[in-house]
């Protein structure tokens, strides 16, 4: 008895521990987003869940969240595929063209497309289940040897034959900075990626308006250069295995 009374009590301090940092990660994207002169609203928290088990996942809905970020397909399934609520999910890690079969029927959102045969394997597959899928293009700005992401050129390839892929709506950039004390020094990474999406709507006469980008260390400066999604874990969930 008294161990599950135990974990009661560790339950709720959990939810309670989840909804000050549900408040604290908001207040702090608010006060960001008056800094650079926007709204709030224009910003979307993403809850990364790698890690993080399903019962502390459906917390985070009940406490407002809405959106999720999953790095792994494996993993990723088992949340989904038995969730009870509608939510949305949004494929954060690097794309294996062997898994897309999920990513296509569990995913609303893939922040992570670097190279064009995975575009063709997202279409394929949203050709199947009729269907489409709104990409980022991940972009290694930083040009660090383990990151995933393509360049700005490759960008610029994939985008080239982008129409003739109908099940696929190009809806922006995503990129990861490199982890540091100073989250200063990263700035220039987000300015870059903003800067890129101008230009590519512009050579390709495209709307694409989303910037994924800033986690934890670093949300507020990514909000700050006009990120519009932003990809917190830590923050929220604590530190994971």
């Amino acid at each position: 008895m008294r161990s599950r009374r135990n974990a009661f009590i560790a339950g709720r301090a959990f939810v309670n521990n989840l909804k000050d940092s549900i408040e604290i990660v908001r207040a702090r994207i608010r006060e960001a987003s008056i800094r650079a002169g926007r709204n709030e609203g224009d910003v979307l928290l993403i809850g990364v869940t790698k890690g993080v088990d399903p019962d502390k996942i459906i917390q985070a809905y009940e406490l407002g969240i809405r959106d999720f970020g999953e790095n792994y397909i494996q993993e990723a399934r088992k949340k989904i595929e038995a969730f009870p609520q509608e939510a949305t999910w949004h494929m954060i890690g690097y794309v294996q063209t062997n898994k897309i079969k999920y990513i296509s029927r569990l995913f609303q959102w893939v922040h992570s497309v670097d190279r064009w045969e995975v575009l063709e394997a997202l279409n394929r597959y949203g050709d199947k289940y009729g269907r489409e899928m709104k990409v980022l293009f991940e972009l290694n700005i930083s040009r660090e040897e383990t990151k995933h992401g393509a360049s700005p050129d490759d960008a610029k390839r994939m985008l080239e034959n982008i129409d003739t892929l109908k099940f696929i709506v190009p809806s922006g950039l995503m990129t990861m900075a490199p982890y540091g004390e100073n989250p200063e020094d990263v700035r220039w990474i987000f300015k870059r990626l903003r800067e890129t999406l101008q230009e590519l709507n512009k050579e390709f006469g495209l709307n694409m308006k989303e910037l994924s980008m800033g986690m934890s260390s670093d949300f507020e400066i990514a909000i700050e250069e006009g990120a519009t999604m932003v990809r917190i874990g830590t923050a929220l969930f604590g530190e994971r295995q």
